[in-house]
């Protein structure tokens, strides 16, 4: 059981959650096996497209390295190469996502959402507003080696405004991580938060930013909860009503990250299958990056949300490998 100790303003919170992967490490391991299955699948004429699917969704990320060294070892060939020969499209795209660390990964992605015509938004906002500081960190270090670029001077080339410092913010990866929470504080924040929203004309979104990107989650939590008792709204309905465009989402998925991870992964999951159309990339990143965190923790919260299984929307909107390699990967 974790211990509280208690003062009269200050309360001591475990920082540590509940983790539910729905990907974990084989056991045992055998790199040589699972290359030499690997080779046979994609040797000759056709691709064993199953035999590629269950090695790679079997297998930690950390063993999936360990696989492509120990390929190359023994043939002397690129397994991201040879998979990039013999497969195609989304299928293609989830199963080279595998073989990524995921902190190279998270710095791929934010590439791709900052290159080109037109930025993702959404893209910068799930990744920089739920990561660690020490994956942050990670992060910046990966995107510097991998592009040759800064990623803090990208933002801000490619963003502008109050958005643009609420991400030089997320990105500078300072936050508190104590899990202490000053009750007091709370009290005084929650106040400052209704002068520079509901009780001001116009909006002191630095105020905003201040708190939402310094404090930690349990302390944000605390303030939101004072926050409700003072203005009788929810803070959420306050930054819909006074904020807007990407640092409205942005302000709103601290929030809800604050207040419950998996839910705020599982709106995600839902928005890019609702409706017309899906938005691949999402869903790819998203199943890929929490498969060995909290995916089973999504997959509960997605079902509790919108009173269908996740693996029930991603059966309705992808087909053949693709579909196949992502229900996998939820465990089912």
């Amino acid at each position: 059981m974790p211990k509280y100790s208690y003062s009269a303003t200050t309360i001591l919170v475990p920082v540590t959650r509940v983790l539910r992967p729905t990907i974990k490490p084989a056991s045992p391991f055998s790199p040589e096996a699972a290359s030499e299955s690997l080779r046979k699948a994609m040797k000759g004429l056709g691709t064993d497209e199953a035999t590629i699917i269950s090695i790679l969704t079997h297998h930690s990320n950390e063993q999936r390295r360990e696989i492509e060294k120990q390929f190359k070892t023994m043939y002397g060939r690129d397994l991201k190469s040879d998979l990039k020969s013999e497969l195609s499209g989304r299928f293609e795209d989830v199963i080279l996502a595998l073989l990524d660390p995921p902190r190279v990964y998270d710095a791929r992605e934010l590439k791709n959402a900052i290159k080109g015509a037109g930025t993702d938004e959404a893209a910068l906002i799930e990744i920089l507003c739920t990561r660690s500081n020490a994956e942050i960190k990670e992060i910046k270090e990966l995107y510097k080696a991998h592009f040759k670029r800064d990623l803090e001077k990208d933002l801000i080339s490619d963003t502008s405004g109050d958005f643009r410092r609420l991400l030089v913010s997320q990105v500078n990866g300072h936050r508190d991580e104590s899990g202490h929470v000053d009750a007091a504080l709370a009290k005084a924040e929650a106040q400052e938060l209704v002068q520079a929203g509901i009780k001001k004309v116009g909006t002191d979104e630095e105020t905003f930013n201040r708190i939402l990107c310094l404090r930690n989650y349990a302390q944000l939590r605390a303030t939101f909860d004072a926050y409700k008792q003072i203005a009788g709204k929810d803070i959420e309905d306050s930054i819909k009503s006074e904020m807007s465009g990407n640092l409205e989402k942005g302000f709103l998925a601290i929030v809800r990250v604050a207040r419950n991870v998996p839910a705020f992964f599982a709106e995600r999951l839902y928005d890019s299958m609702k409706g017309a159309g899906t938005t691949d990339n999402t869903l790819i990143r998203i199943i890929v990056s929490r498969s060995e965190v909290d995916l089973g923790l999504i997959k509960r919260e997605f079902q509790r949300m919108y009173g269908k299984t996740l693996a029930s929307f991603i059966k309705g909107d992808t087909t053949g490998d693709y579909k196949n390699t992502l229900l996998a990967l939820c465990g089912e």
